[in-house]
């Protein structure tokens, strides 16, 4: 997409993880089609250069936040409602995934910071930002799962399969009991994204493998389309991959299991 358009004009945006690859792609594009962005994440300096990266001081703006604190993700929803009047978009696109993440070297300290991040995170700012979406009878939640919450794969580990799972079921469940209330909720679960996060790979993919993979742009521009659709319009799940399909052709190197022992 890129060219900016007006069809979010007077929709206020509020994304997660937003100053990560993906996150950051998204509230540039959700600038460029029109709305005001509140960019969140942990770090406040990294945070300020992605406000600035993704527009104007009148188009962006920094909101420091640990996803994973709830009492804070609350009480910054209900002032942002009452600061601009409305939150219409909220995109979750905060994630994490330890190194050391298969069962063997897992740590439940990376466990812990991982179901607090992926899921528990999603949860509360998806709480926190219905309760105005539900007052006022419309409201669009994009949440950012993976390829590997819906089949599962060796390379992500059981802390982020087992959460980017649960971040379908929790998208499911908005939409039953939401839909009533003008909310509609899509899940993206895309697969090979090159980002930074593929560095933590044991071992990494290849430069060639990288460059076949989604881009974050790829990525940004489906949440707004997502964002630009009518209110009649759903779009529950999107599952996005590259047409190199690594899922299926099995270009990550994956580490294999020893020869089994035979009888």
């Amino acid at each position: 997409m890129h060219a900016s358009t007006t069809e979010l004009a007077g929709k206020v945006a509020w994304v997660h993880g937003a100053y990560g690859a993906v996150g950051l792609a998204i509230a540039q594009e959700l600038v460029r089609a029109g709305a005001y962005v509140v960019l969140s994440g942990r770090n406040a300096d990294a945070l300020a250069q992605a406000a600035a990266q993704a527009g104007t001081a009148d188009q962006a703006e920094a909101l420091a936040l640990d996803i994973s604190q709830p009492d804070s993700i609350y009480a910054a929803a209900d002032a942002l409602n009452d600061r601009l009047g409305h939150v219409d978009i909220l995109v979750n696109s905060a994630g994490v995934n330890p190194t050391k993440r298969h069962f063997k070297d897992l740590s439940l300290e990376e466990w812990k910071n991982t179901v607090d991040v992926n899921l528990s995170g999603t949860f509360y700012t998806c709480q926190a930002t219905l309760k105005g979406m539900r007052e006022r009878k419309e409201g669009v939640i994009v949440n950012i799962s993976s390829w590997t919450g819906r089949y599962a794969a060796y390379f992500a580990g059981p802390s982020y399969a087992s959460t980017k799972r649960a971040v379908l079921a929790l998208t499911e469940t908005i939409n039953m009991e939401e839909c009533v209330h003008g909310v509609r909720a899509t899940s993206i679960s895309p697969a090979g994204i090159d980002t930074p996060l593929l560095n933590k790979r044991v071992p990494p993919p290849t430069a060639e493998v990288r460059a076949a993979m989604l881009k974050p742009q790829d990525v940004a521009d489906m949440t707004r389309y997502i964002c630009g659709l009518p209110p009649r319009v759903c779009i529950n799940e999107i599952l996005m991959s590259p047409t190199l399909n690594s899922n299926y052709l099995g270009e990550f190197q994956t580490q294999k299991r020893p020869t089994p022992r035979l009888p």
